[in-house]
């Protein structure tokens, strides 16, 4: 009876968090500022030292604990009973992963949006401005193709750039950057066209070893967005683009190349025509991006996306999936200073 109490303790008091709004002020001050910051710088460094992903092992763990009750139960009180008494069991597994969740991560998707804090105006965000970006993309993308061709991966420039991005945003400090991990989940994401994932209770960051040399500054930069606590998908684009527009040749077109597909992605077929042409190298690239998202599976594609989408939406992203190219509103909507200073409202 104490077993079954506790389970029902927890299902209530994590379907009490999922409905009961917070005020996003105090989310921002008290978690997504002091809180969050505080249990990131401890517990990055600490899975960091485990090369694989603790979440493949998580899991593992609750599917063995969960197959172990199950069949304890069978033998000691029947098919029915343990099928009832599992199914409450992993009900309340359940609410309390959620409840980890929240408290190690989640909570950044109650927090103020960006656009509070930089000097944002949606009356920017306007047909020609879109365009207007997407000739600069051209123009960026087209000059730095050699340049970023013949460039190495600098990791450690682009870590800086982040914490120099971060800083530009108001951060007191710099986020611990996590390294990507080996994981089980990546032959998920070949298959399901996902380039990385961040992973919520032990903070580690998982990519997709399909990303092409072009895509992997831009990619990995967006995960150390979501591991700076900024939960929202165009929110850890926008500290991505901003850390990459820094970094060396590389990370600037990578910025600029991802850039050129969200805003060809907004405008219709007949405003495309009106943006200057890509060269043939940067076309290349985008023709290996997209034979890369042609091998994926489009069955598990589809589902992959769909559940995404409404994890988004059941965690108070109401544009969900469509969150990604949300990027372009907060790159065209904010004002900058030179060199893509974002402006931040005091």
């Amino acid at each position: 009876m104490t077993r079954h109490a506790g389970a029902i303790a927890l299902i209530g008091t994590a379907a009490v968090c999922a409905i009961v709004p917070l005020p996003p002020e105090a989310v921002e001050r008290v978690y997504s500022r002091q809180f969050y910051p505080a249990i990131q710088r401890i517990v990055t460094p600490v899975t960091s030292l485990v090369p694989i992903a603790l979440l493949d092992i998580a899991v593992l763990a609750v599917i063995v604990a969960l197959a172990g009750v199950f069949l304890v139960r069978v033998r000691q009180r029947g098919i029915a009973a343990a099928i009832g008494r599992t199914t409450l069991s992993l009900l309340g597994a359940c609410a309390a992963i959620y409840l980890a969740f929240l408290v190690m991560w989640g909570l950044n998707y109650r927090r103020m949006p960006l656009e509070s804090k930089l000097d944002y105006d949606k009356a920017r965000v306007t047909h020609d401005a879109v365009l207007a970006l997407a000739n600069t993309a051209v123009a960026e993308v087209n000059a730095r193709y050699a340049a970023a061709h013949a460039t190495r991966f600098d990791m450690e420039g682009l870590e800086y750039a982040f914490g120099e991005a971060e800083i530009q945003l108001g951060s007191r400090s710099r986020t611990e950057l996590a390294m990507p991990k080996h994981s089980l989940a990546t032959v998920y994401f070949r298959r399901a066209a996902i380039d990385g994932m961040t992973d919520p209770v032990f903070l580690e960051i998982i990519l997709n070893p399909e990303v092409l040399d072009v895509e992997r500054p831009m990619v990995l930069a967006h995960e150390w967005g979501h591991l700076a606590g900024y939960a929202d998908e165009s929110e850890a684009s926008f500290i991505a683009w901003l850390a990459c527009v820094r970094g060396d040749a590389l990370s600037q077109y990578s910025a600029w190349l991802a850039t050129y597909e969200h805003a060809v992605r907004a405008l219709s077929r007949q405003d495309r025509s009106a943006i200057q042409p890509l060269q043939a190298g940067p076309r290349e690239d985008l023709r290996a991006i997209a034979a890369r998202y042609e091998r994926s599976s489009p069955v598990v594609r589809t589902a992959a996306q769909g559940v995404y989408d409404e994890y988004l939406r059941a965690n108070r992203v109401r544009e969900g999936i469509g969150s990604y190219d949300a990027v372009l509103r907060l790159i065209v909507g904010s004002r900058f200073e030179a060199g893509w200073k974002p402006v931040v409202r005091r």
